[in-house]
């Protein structure tokens, strides 16, 4: 897994079917790397046959253009409540009659959801955070230089930063972090459907009784505002806001967690391109584009058609489940050349690892922002910085949750 890793795709786009459906979600034989078992997908732009966990089979959408325009189609729908909805794992389909806030929800319930958080998550207010970030992503290096080499990276810094971060943005007491987090790992990689539920009623749990605790002595975050102004005046009940707390909580810290820790292993995997970075820091928010696109950690977007669509002389009807493979989509050829290699001087920018439309990724600012100080700071004060393991032995997340590493051992 070094600079000279590719895996070459076509990108041709065919009127029919695979003959045989491949099946969707599969491990990842290299972290950044799509499976090679996807390959045949890449050939199929821009729609594909997969069978899903439980034999069920579904649409994957693999092109570019007919993701952006598809994720902005109202016939397509986020519901998870909805009788028929897909779900690529056991887990997910144990959860899936269980409302989501934001994620799980169509418009107009969608847009008045948004409007009531979006305030803290707009370019602006990620820019004002940007000091906030900094004395975290520092403070965490201390304490690892502190403790002193070797360091387990996701433990010790790709965890902790973003934790602390939406836990401050939120109002949730991070002396808390151990249970939530666990609880966060739980929900998403089970590994039984039970854990999920448990997970998912253990969180709900907790965050009821912060949020009557803020009821009664509401302090200074996000969560408070809610209880404050939606809650107070009956916009939104107990419920809705526990839902709202758990997304917000477990998306605002799962994610960019990932992101820090595969990037980083990609970096390090990849010298040639980390050698550009630390020779010109100006590329790195371009880098930090193009290191979304090619990891794609959250890869299967789920949707449920509504109505009959047509796409590219193919009919998706009514009933059908459709999936957004991010990994494949964001390798499309004819919108990035050379798909499969680092380029920090691509324009990058319209990915569709935060998804598009009306769910495109709430926190995307605040990613972006961290992501950025996180892995300047890091090759800045640890310029030595190495896996302290052969890259083929790291272990890494299986391909039905969150793509990232398990672990990443390092030292310097």
């Amino acid at each position: 897994m070094t600079d000279t890793d590719t895996t070459t795709g076509t990108t041709k786009a065919t009127g029919e079917d695979t003959a045989d459906p491949v099946a969707f979600p599969q491990d990842r034989t290299c972290p950044y790397h799509p499976p090679a078992a996807y390959d045949p997908l890449r050939a199929a732009r821009p729609l594909a046959r997969v069978t899903l966990y439980d034999g069920r089979q579904a649409w994957l959408v693999t092109g570019h253009a007919a993701a952006r325009r598809l994720l902005a189609d109202p016939r397509l729908s986020a519901d998870r409540t909805r009788d028929g909805f897909p779900a690529t794992s056991a887990r997910l389909a144990a959860v899936r009659g269980r409302r989501t806030a934001l994620l799980g929800v169509d418009d107009p319930e969608h847009r008045t959801q948004r409007k009531m958080v979006l305030p803290e998550f707009t370019l602006k207010r990620a820019a004002a955070l940007r000091p906030s970030i900094q004395r975290i992503v520092d403070e965490r290096i201390d304490a690892m230089t502190a403790q002193g080499p070797p360091a387990e990276l996701v433990r010790d810094f790709a965890l902790p930063v973003p934790s602390t971060v939406i836990c401050a943005l939120l109002g949730v007491p991070y002396a808390d972090h151990d249970f939530f987090e666990e609880q966060s790992r739980r929900l998403l990689r089970g590994p039984l459907p039970a854990d999920t539920q448990d997970a998912r009623e253990r969180l709900e749990a907790y965050l009821g009784e912060l949020i009557d605790r803020k009821r009664v002595a509401p302090g200074e975050g996000l969560l408070d505002d809610l209880v404050r102004r939606q809650l107070s005046e009956g916009t939104l009940d107990r419920g809705q806001l526990i839902a709202f707390a758990v997304i917000l909580l477990v998306a605002g810290h799962e994610t960019t967690a990932n992101m820090i820790s595969l990037g980083t292993y990609t970096l390090l995997t990849n010298p040639g391109r980390l050698a550009e970075l630390q020779a010109d820091p100006a590329l790195l928010p371009g880098a930090v584009e193009e290191l979304m696109r090619v990891l794609s950690i959250a890869d299967g977007l789920l949707r449920m058609a509504t109505d009959d669509i047509e796409v590219d002389g193919q009919t998706i009807r009514a009933g059908d489940g459709v999936v957004f493979s991010t990994s494949v989509i964001n390798r499309d050829a004819s919108v990035y050349p050379e798909p499969d290699a680092l380029d920090w001087h691509r324009p990058a920018r319209h990915h569709v690892a935060f998804g598009f439309g009306i769910h495109q990724c709430l926190g995307q600012n605040l990613a972006r922002a961290e992501m950025e100080i996180a892995l300047r700071t890091l090759f800045e004060r640890l310029p030595t910085l190495r896996l302290a393991a052969p890259a083929d032995e790291i272990p890494f997340k299986p391909g039905d949750t969150v793509q990232g590493m398990l672990e990443l051992p390092v030292t310097w």
